[in-house]
């Protein structure tokens, strides 16, 4: 096989992160709504106190990110991804033996820290490092392993639960964990492409004399004083709370408002209509802009939580749910290639995983926020009328806070 030929060995790379954060997103992040109703119903936890545990994982999941961010600028990422794969799936094994409140909190703070070491930080970096030019397309189909975790793992872990319990569904999804990153971390991952004697895009670096334009190169010192960098962490802290808030109490929403059935297909028609919003979106970046997309996403997603507030049957409910859906996994990819166009890859880690941190106080905030609403009004129409005006004040601050 020529050269030219040759499958740049990037893609394999991107097909790693794929199945990495298919089972991650859909043992962690959609599986959190799962959960959530699980330890309510089976073991009795409240509505706002199991809420704030998953408020606890998200904190405890930026803190995370923030030391892997700085980890893996300087050692191989590999043996953080292995690391956190080991402490999550003795977190997922636990599942089962939760009955005080503490344990509660310990659990989601360990699966947070996890999740966090396991997750964006390190899949964002690799595919920054492995692409330039073709970034935002490597990075839409690798992030895509987030929608179809949803479709393929989550609905499983909900019926499980709801026929085995707790207790029977722990230990399967254990090792569903460890035995869908362990093994293709080892076998496929690589740090950089200079690694194998390559370039980001492809080609092999003793083939050309020509510098290779890698683009921004900015530090953090330099990146968090900007207005632009501000602006869009506080930005993402309400976009990706109102988000994380809806998400974390989609599955009981539906549930209460339609039955169990409505809500497993609530989270199928989530995950799926995130795949195809994202494939459209690494066409449409293409042609608009990021900064133009991103925009866009933050008005259908007010607009879809705004519905969401008002839909009571399975037809308005999974119409609503697919707007939102569309909005879920390009909302999550444009944050990183904003920041990897601005500033480059230089720091990328430390840069994203700090703006990350920020966001996070939102994501940690937002299903807590939906939990004392609901608490308090005894239904979820306002707190998703509230989580809708989250991502409007988003929406504003992205618009006057990252203006060139």
């Amino acid at each position: 096989m020529s050269a030219a030929t040759r499958i740049f060995y990037g893609w394999y790379i991107v097909a790693a992160i794929f199945l990495i954060t298919t089972v991650t997103s859909g043992l962690a992040f959609y599986n959190l709504s799962v959960l959530l109703n699980a330890f309510v119903a089976e073991r009795g936890f409240p509505v706002s106190l199991t809420s704030a545990a998953t408020a606890a994982f998200f904190v405890s999941g930026g803190l995370s990110g923030v030391l892997v961010g700085r980890i893996i600028d300087r050692h191989d990422l590999r043996i953080v991804l292995i690391s956190a794969t080991i402490i999550g799936s003795a977190c997922l094994f636990s599942v089962g033996y939760l009955r005080e409140t503490w344990q509660l909190f310990l659990f989601h703070v360990v699966f947070g820290f996890s999740y966090g070491a396991s997750n964006l930080v390190p899949v964002t970096t690799l595919v920054t490092r492995w692409f330039t030019v073709k970034r935002a397309l490597a990075l839409s189909v690798a992030s895509t392993g987030f929608s179809m975790g949803g479709i393929f793992i989550s609905p499983f872990v909900a019926l499980s639960i709801e026929r085995s319990g707790l207790s029977g569904t722990g230990p399967w999804m254990a090792a569903v964990f460890f035995l869908g990153v362990v093994p293709v971390t080892l076998l496929v991952i690589r740090n950089n492409p200079a690694d194998l004697g390559l370039r980001p895009d492809g080609g092999a670096i003793r083939d050309s004399a020509e510098p290779h334009d890698s683009g921004p190169s900015v530090s953090y010192d330099d990146a968090k004083r900007t207005v632009f960098y501000r602006s869009l962490s506080v930005a993402y802290l309400f976009i990706l709370g109102a988000q994380v808030g809806a998400i974390a109490h989609l599955y009981r929403f539906s549930n209460l408002r339609d039955g169990v059935e409505t809500a497993a297909l609530a989270l199928a028609f989530l995950a799926s209509s995130s795949i195809v919003g994202r494939f459209a979106g690494g066409w449409i970046v293409l042609k608009i802009g990021v900064r133009t997309f991103t925009l866009q996403l933050m008005v259908l997603q007010g607009t879809a939580l705004f519905l969401l507030a008002f839909a009571e049957r399975r037809v308005t409910i999974l119409a609503a749910v697919v707007l939102f859906g569309v909005t879920i996994g390009n909302a999550l990819v444009m944050q990183p290639l904003l920041i990897a166009e601005k500033f480059g890859t230089r720091e990328y880690g430390r840069i994203y995983s700090m703006s990350q941190l920020i966001a996070t106080a939102g994501v940690a905030g937002g299903p807590v926020a939906v939990g004392v609403l609901y608490d308090l009004a005894g239904n979820y129409f306002w707190p998703f009328i509230m989580m809708s005006l989250a991502t409007f004040a988003g929406l504003a601050i992205m618009i006057f806070g990252t203006r060139r």
